[in-house]
């Protein structure tokens, strides 16, 4: 059973000492107390509104073959372990909680609309295969077999059968609930400050004054982990926002077939494209890539762009309902890989920095850190991924965690 929320509303008091205190109540960071939880860890986790960060934004494509860029091997074998995760961690997660996730085994068509963008893939193809990984090409005819909605100008393309899908806000609301029904408590506020006594991390202090005490913190804040105050410099994250703008279409039977039926991806004039069909007829499609600093201002620019390449690789998609359009902040990284481990800091962990993979790392997240937490050993896939790696020279502490 649960505790309740904010049980004890004395500011400043230490009223909330326990095994595990995660900040930041994002997919990751309740995937983590979720498995923690389940390995008896007494666990809180910190967040104004759980199960509804980037998540909210995020089209869920569990795709690491074709989201696959040269020098980024290592996280491509994460990926993969991940995504064979993935099937066994959804129905977990709906055994559990009654919820559906919204995942689906659909695979992913990477298409080419012109020559350059064919040799491109032809590339790629050649990449994926010196790896080892499972890809077909296919002639532009063959794509459109598979999917009629292309436009007659796809080249050719990459038929991916085990990249998949899950849908980031089911799964959010999921979450909540496994970490509910486990014995999570859930602070619905804010984290102010890290505290630290000596060289060891303690806990936080909350922006309404309280004092949350625990024998390990983890750091799940997304794109603000690099933003807590406290951190000493040599422990401090190397985090910033990457802003993505985002659609949500709606998918219409008039067109007497289904308008998608599986992942698909482009390059469209150098800009990469994803479309993303749900079972529900929900169509996503994203994202845009953005250096803004923590800015989530949905831009006319940003929609034009993404429905003009949008049309450009499936003409019938300007006939579509536009249902919503949205801003997130994905968490990148120097090296776009994930933070995962112990700090520099005793008593702080990392679970953050998953940049464009936070969906689909969250089943290796969640098993690798909250088998962390309960052992203090972290598995060999995660190992190349401690921040360790990063040596950051001393900066100033930024004034609040936003």
């Amino acid at each position: 059973m649960a505790r309740a929320e904010n049980a004890d509303p004395n500011r400043g008091v230490d009223s909330n000492r326990g095994d595990v205190l995660v900040v930041g109540g994002g997919i990751i960071g309740l995937g983590v107390a979720w498995r923690a939880a389940q390995r008896g860890l007494d666990v809180t986790v910190l967040d104004p509104d759980p199960g509804r960060g980037a998540n909210r934004v995020a089209a869920g494509m569990l795709a690491p073959v074709t989201e696959l860029q040269y020098g980024e091997e290592q996280l491509l074998r994460l990926g993969i372990v991940s995504n064979e995760r993935w099937a066994d961690f959804a129905a977990e997660l709906t055994e559990a909680t009654g919820l559906d996730t919204g995942y689906r085994a659909c695979g992913t068509l990477a298409v080419a609309l012109d020559a350059d963008d064919r040799a491109e893939l032809r590339e790629l193809l050649a990449f994926q295969q010196r790896l080892g990984l499972a890809s077909e090409w296919l002639g532009g005819r063959d794509c459109r077999r598979l999917e009629p909605m292309l436009a007659p100008s796809v080249r050719g393309g990459l038929l991916v059968a085990g990249d998949h899908q899950v849908d980031g806000r089911r799964l959010g609301t999921a979450l909540v609930e496994a970490c509910v029904r486990a014995g999570v408590a859930l602070r619905r506020t804010r984290a102010a400050e890290l505290t630290v006594d000596g060289d060891r991390a303690t806990g936080v202090r909350t922006e309404d004054g309280a004092l949350l005490t625990a024998g390990q913190t983890v750091l799940a804040a997304g794109s603000w982990s690099g933003e807590l105050p406290g951190i000493p410099a040599e422990a401090r994250l190397p985090v910033r926002p990457v802003k993505g703008q985002i659609l949500r279409l709606q998918m219409s039977s008039a067109f007497g077939e289904p308008f998608l039926s599986r992942n698909l991806r482009a390059v469209v004039k150098g800009v990469h494209l994803y479309l993303v069909p749900r079972a529900d007829g929900e169509l996503v499609v994203g994202a845009t890539m953005e250096e803004q600093g923590f800015d989530t201002v949905v831009t006319a620019g940003g929609v034009y762009e993404l429905l003009r390449d949008a049309h450009e690789l499936v003409p019938g998609i300007t006939e579509l309902p536009l249902r919503e359009s949205s801003a997130g902040l994905r968490p990148g990284t120097p090296d776009n890989a994930p933070l995962l481990g112990p700090t520099a800091l005793p008593g702080l962990v990392a679970a953050t920095g998953h940049h464009r993979n936070g969906v689909l790392l969250t089943p290796v997240t969640a098993d690798a850190v909250g088998g962390y937490l309960a052992t203090g050993v972290l598995p060999a896939e995660a190992a190349p991924f401690t921040p360790a790696r990063f040596h950051r020279t001393a900066t100033p502490a930024p004034e609040a965690l936003r």
